[in-house]
């Protein structure tokens, strides 16, 4: 007997000229303002702005914001750990869509 599962996916497709508040990227990504904010001061994320409640992050962060929440909860990674994974993973992106030499 074969059981099948379907998996359904949704996502949204953000524009890099979009800004979040950290209140919205906090709802937006999962995350918590707190971890965010751990996020922000271990330098995963600038986010333009002095104050924090000044703050606004690019589209982009959306991504990274998913990213290190699923780090943090799946792998245990400290603040520190998810900035350092994030930027090897950014990195491994830039060299995967690199063209050859």
């Amino acid at each position: 007997m074969t059981s099948s599962i379907t998996v359904y996916l949704q996502g949204e497709i953000v524009e890099e000229s979009i800004e979040f508040t950290l209140s919205e990227l906090s709802k937006a990504s999962g995350a918590s303002t707190e971890q965010l904010s751990l996020w922000v001061a271990e330098g995963a994320f600038e986010p333009r702005g002095e104050a924090t409640l000044a703050w606004r992050f690019s589209g982009s962060a959306l991504r990274r914001a998913a990213t290190a929440q699923r780090l943090t909860r799946d792998l245990g990674l400290n603040a520190a750990g998810v900035s350092l994974a994030l930027d090897l993973l950014e990195e491994i992106e830039t060299l995967r869509t690199r063209p050859d030499r």
